[in-house]
C-alpha cells in the first residue's frame, strides 16, 4: 500500500498529461525553475518531453537530485535551510527576471520547496531564517501556520516567483504535501496569492512565544513586506495546476486493499495536530473496531494522511512525526490487540533523518519490555526512532523523490 501511494505520485505517471504542447509555448526562450523534494524527477521530465531548447534551474534536497541535460539541478539543505538554497533562490530569481511575453518559464513546485528556496526579504539573513526556521518547527506550529509566516518573509515566495516571471507565460505544476491541498501553503505558494495577511503571521510567531529580531517585528506588524495579493496583474499570466495529492495516493493505496479482497476505509487526508495525541484517537478508534465492530465491520484497513506535529523540548531525541505518532498509537493499545500498523513519510524521509517511518506488529510491546524499553520513556524523550530502530522495525526506503505527505495504514484483522 505504501509502495502505491509511492508510485501514484511519480512525476514520470503525473506530470506529461499536463504540460503544454510545443505550440502554446511561444517563440521565445523555454526557462525551467522549481523547487522541493520531487523538482529534480519533475525537471527531468520536463527536458525529456521537448525537442526544444530548455534551460533552467531546480533546487532539491540533498540526496533526492536527478541527473539532467538541460536544466542546473542544486541540491540544498531541508528542512533547515543552508547557504547552497539561499544561492540557488537568488540564482533562480535572478533569471526569471527581465523575461518578455513571448517567453515561458515551466514552474515546478513540491514538499520542501519553502526551505529549499530561503531567500529572505531585504534586510534580514540568512542566519536569521536558520534560527526562525528551527524555532517554528521545534513550537508544534502546523505546516499552514509555519508557511504563513515563511510567505511574508521571503523575497522569491507567497507569489513573488510568479510576478518576478511578468510579462512571461507561467506554467506551475504542483505536487501537494499539505493537508488540504491549499495552492498557497505548498512550498510557501511562489506562484499563486496569498490570502494570509502580515497581522496573521505575527499572530502566529507571538503565538507560540518565537522571539524575532526588530527588523521583523517591525516589518510584519507594518505590513511592510506583504506577499502577493488576489487580483495581482503580475499574476494574470500565470496558470497553476496540481497534479498529485495526498488524497490521489491514498486511494491508489486503497486500491491495493480491494484488490487483495479486505475492506479499506479512508478516514481523511488531513489529519493534523499533535502527534501523540493523535496517535491515541487512531488507538480509540482501532480499538473500537476491533472490540465492537463500529463504525466498520472486521477485518478491515484504516487509511489516512495528513501531517503531525512535534513540539520538541530540551531534552528531546531524535524527532520523527510519523514514528511518534505510530509509537503512540501502538503504545494506548491492549497488550492483547491484534493491530499492525505502518506509518511513514511519502518522501523517505521522517523528521531530519533518511527514514522514513516504521511498522508494528502484534507481540511488539512484549518484546519492548524483554528488552527493557519503554515506549513510554521513548515518547517522552520524543526519541522513537530510536526505539524502533532497536526493534528493528525502521522503514528505510531512501529518497523517494516525491512527496505526498504521510501515510498511515491501520490492519484490524
Amino acid at each position: 500500500m505504501f509502495d502505491a501511494m509511492v508510485a501514484s505520485a511519480q512525476p514520470e505517471r503525473v506530470l506529461p498529461k499536463y504540460l503544454p504542447p510545443e505550440s502554446e509555448l511561444g517563440s521565445g526562450r523555454l526557462w525551467v525553475v522549481g523547487a522541493g523534494k520531487a523538482s529534480a524527477a519533475m525537471a527531468r521530465v520536463v527536458e525529456q518531453h521537448y525537442q526544444r531548447q530548455v534551460d533552467g534551474l531546480v533546487i532539491t534536497r540533498y540526496g533526492h537530485a536527478v541527473a539532467c541535460d538541460r536544466i542546473q539541478v542544486v541540491q540544498a539543505s531541508h528542512p533547515v535551510p543552508d547557504e547552497a538554497g539561499w544561492r540557488a533562490a537568488q540564482a533562480m530569481l535572478d533569471r526569471v527576471s527581465g523575461l518578455s511575453e513571448q517567453d515561458t518559464v515551466i514552474c515546478l513546485i513540491s514538499g520542501g520547496g519553502s526551505a529549499l528556496m530561503p531567500l529572505p526579504m531585504q534586510g534580514l539573513t540568512l542566519h536569521d531564517k536558520q534560527t526562525l526556521n528551527q524555532a517554528l518547527l521545534r513550537s508544534g506550529a502546523s505546516i499552514s501556520e509555519i508557511n504563513c509566516v515563511r510567505r511574508h518573509l521571503s523575497a522569491i515566495k507567497g507569489g513573488r516567483l510568479a510576478a518576478a516571471c511578468y510579462p512571461a507565460r507561467v506554467y506551475a505544476y504542483v505536487i501537494s504535501d499539505v493537508p488540504g491541498d491549499q495552492l498557497h501553503d505548498i512550498a510557501s505558494g511562489p506562484t499563486v496569492a496569498d490570502p494570509t495577511t502580515c497581522a496573521q503571521a505575527w499572530e502566529i510567531l507571538k503565538r507560540y512565544n518565537i522571539p524575532v529580531g526588530q527588523q521583523v517585528a517591525q516589518a510584519l506588524q507594518h505590513a511592510t513586506c506583504e506577499s502577493v495579493k488576489p487580483l495581482d496583474v503580475r499574476l494574470t499570466r500565470a496558470s497553476t495546476q496540481l497534479i498529485a495529492s495526498p488524497q490521489m495516493g491514498l486511494e491508489a493505496a486503497a486500491q491495493v486493499c480491494k484488490q487483495a479482497g479486505l475492506p479499506v476505509h479512508i478516514l481523511s487526508d488531513r489529519i493534523e495536530g499533535v502527534a501523540q495525541v493523535v496517535g491515541k484517537e487512531l488507538a480509540d478508534l482501532a480499538c473500537q473496531v476491533w472490540r465492537s465492530g463500529q463504525p466498520f465491520q472486521t477485518p478491515c484497513v484504516l487509511l489516512s494522511g495528513g501531517e503531525t506535529s512535534v513540539a520538541l523540548t530540551g531534552s528531546s531525541g531524535r524527532g520523527g512525526r510519523n514514528v511518534e505518532t505510530l509509537l503512540s498509537f501502538a503504545w494506548h493499545l491492549p497488550d492483547d490487540a491484534p493491530m499492525s500498523a505502518l506509518f511513514a513519510d511519502t518522501d523517505g524521509v521522517d523528521g531530519t533523518e533518511p527514514i522514513a517511518g516504521a511498522i508494528w506488529s502484534p507481540g511488539m510491546k512484549a518484546q519492548a519490555t524483554s528488552l527493557g524499553m519503554s515506549g513510554l520513556d521513548a515518547l517522552n524523550q520524543h526519541d522513537a526512532h530510536s526505539f524502533f530502530e532497536r526493534m528493528g522495525a525502521s522503514l528505510i526506503t531512501g529518497p523517494t523523490r516525491t512527496n505526498i505527505n504521510d501515510f498511515r495504514a491501520i490492519y484490524i484483522p
